[in-house]
């Protein structure tokens, strides 16, 4: 995995990452962050990727986002072949720092996922019978 040229600050204090003024991000052992990408407009989820340290350094300084694509192992600029180019809006972190979560808008035609779905969320889960199975919306 990469390296980012951008260093974060090692996470501190509980109080330091609870209350502080600083982005410090707990990255785990793998050096991936959990990030949750929203519509900005709507609040509707469109994804659950990773982000390395350079992921995340990289979508701060482009305001785009960016991840880190586990299944390839690189770096990844959401939309730079699709057109779906995730402008963000707003980025918050959790109460620990160990989850990132983006509110976005989505150029091109507005999809997320590589199925050219809007949302990568698209499958609900049923039960019959006590048996859980996959529904499409």
């Amino acid at each position: 995995m990469s390296t980012s040229s951008h260093s974060f600050p090692a996470p501190g204090s509980k109080a330091e990452l609870e209350e502080g003024a600083f982005l410090s991000p707990r990255f785990g052992a793998d050096g991936l962050i959990t990030c949750i990408t929203t519509d900005a407009a709507t609040g509707e989820i469109l994804m659950v990727a990773h982000m390395n340290a350079q992921a995340l350094a990289r979508t701060l300084e482009t305001g785009e986002a960016w991840y880190w694509s586990r299944s390839r192992g690189e770096l990844w600029h959401k939309g730079a072949t699709s057109g779906q180019i995730q402008t963000v809006l707003e980025m918050r972190v959790d109460c620990d720092q160990d989850a990132v979560l983006l509110k976005v808008k989505v150029a091109g035609d507005g999809g997320c996922c590589h199925t050219g779905r809007r949302s990568c969320f698209y499958r609900k889960v049923e039960t019959s019978g006590g048996e859980p199975r996959l529904v499409i919306d």
